[in-house]
C-alpha cells in the first residue's frame, strides 16, 4: 500500500497486491459456495457487478452528507446519484428483480459482489486502513425466516478459517462493537497484526430485505419473511495484513 497523494485514505496498489486481491476473491467465493451448499444443496449463488454510482434514495438514511461523496447535479431535475458507500443496496435490487421476474429463481438465494465503495472517512494514518476508496466483497444470502437452519452461526467458524488462510495471521470471532439497525446479530472476524486486532469481516443476520417471499405449497400460497446472512469482507484489510505476515516471514528467512 503506497500513499502517494498528499491525502490520507487514498492508496496505490502494486501488481502483486492486485494479484493477491484477485486470488482472495477467487478463493473466498469458491469456499463460500461450498460452505453454503454443504448446509443446504438448494442454494442458488451468483456473482453480479452493479454501477458504483447509485441512486441516493436506495442508500440507507444512516449515511448522511458527511459520509457520502455526492457528484454535482447539472440541474435540479437530474436524479441524485452518490458514490456507493456499500454494495448491499444494488445487490438487493438485483435479487428482487430476479425473484420477481424469473419463476425459477427461489430461496435460498445468494448474490455477491466484489468492488469499490466510497466513504468520507476521517483522516487517519494508513496503518488503520480506514480508506476513503476501498474494496469490499459482500455476500447477501437470503433465505426463508422459518427455516430450521441457523445459517449465521454455521458460517462463522468456516469464514474465520478463510480469513486466517488469506492473511496468515491469528484470527478471532468477537461480537461487533456496533449493532446496525438492520441487524439482529453482528459478529466480527478480527486479525491480530501485532499492532492491534483489526476488524476484517463482519457477519450479520439482516432483517431489511425489501420484500417477503411468496411460497406455493399444498395448502396454497403464503408470504413469509426473508432473512439475510451478510458476509462483508474488507479486501484491502486482507491485503494489508497479508503483507505484514509476508514481511515477518521474510525476516525469519533472511
Amino acid at each position: 500500500m503506497l500513499s502517494l497523494y498528499d491525502a490520507n485514505g487514498l492508496v496505490h496498489w502494486n501488481e502483486r497486491e492486485i494479484r493477491l486481491r484477485d486470488s482472495a476473491i477467487s478463493y473466498i467465493s469458491a469456499e463460500v459456495t461450498v460452505l453454503l451448499r454443504s448446509i443446504n444443496p438448494a442454494w442458488d449463488i451468483r456473482r453480479v457487478e452493479a454501477p458504483i454510482l447509485t441512486p441516493r434514495e436506495l442508500i440507507s438514511s444512516a449515511y448522511g452528507p458527511d459520509d457520502l461523496y455526492v457528484p454535482q447535479r447539472s440541474s435540479d431535475t437530474e436524479r441524485e446519484l452518490v458514490l456507493r458507500p456499500e454494495t448491499t443496496p444494488s445487490t438487493y435490487v438485483y435479487m428482487t428483480h430476479q425473484l420477481n421476474t424469473h419463476a425459477k429463481t427461489r430461496l435460498p438465494f445468494c448474490v455477491w459482489q466484489a468492488g469499490k465503495s466510497f466513504r468520507r472517512e476521517q483522516d487517519q494514518s494508513t496503518r488503520h486502513v480506514r480508506l476513503k476508496e476501498f474494496w469490499q466483497m459482500e455476500f447477501q444470502c437470503a433465505y426463508a425466516a422459518d427455516t430450521a437452519n441457523d445459517y449465521h452461526t454455521a458460517v462463522l467458524e468456516p469464514v474465520r478459517r478463510m480469513i486466517a488462510a488469506v492473511t496468515r495471521l491469528p484470527t478471532r470471532i468477537v461480537p461487533s462493537d456496533r449493532l446496525p439497525a438492520y441487524s439482529e446479530i453482528t459478529m466480527d472476524i478480527e486479525v491480530d497484526n501485532g499492532d492491534k486486532w483489526m476488524e476484517v469481516t463482519s457477519i450479520s443476520r439482516r432483517t431489511d430485505f425489501p420484500q417477503k417471499a411468496v411460497v406455493t405449497g399444498k395448502n396454497g400460497t403464503r408470504e413469509i419473511d426473508v432473512l439475510v446472512v451478510e458476509i462483508a469482507i474488507g479486501l484491502d484489510r486482507c491485503i494489508y495484513n497479508w503483507s505484514i505476515a509476508d514481511e515477518r516471514e521474510a525476516a525469519l528467512t533472511a
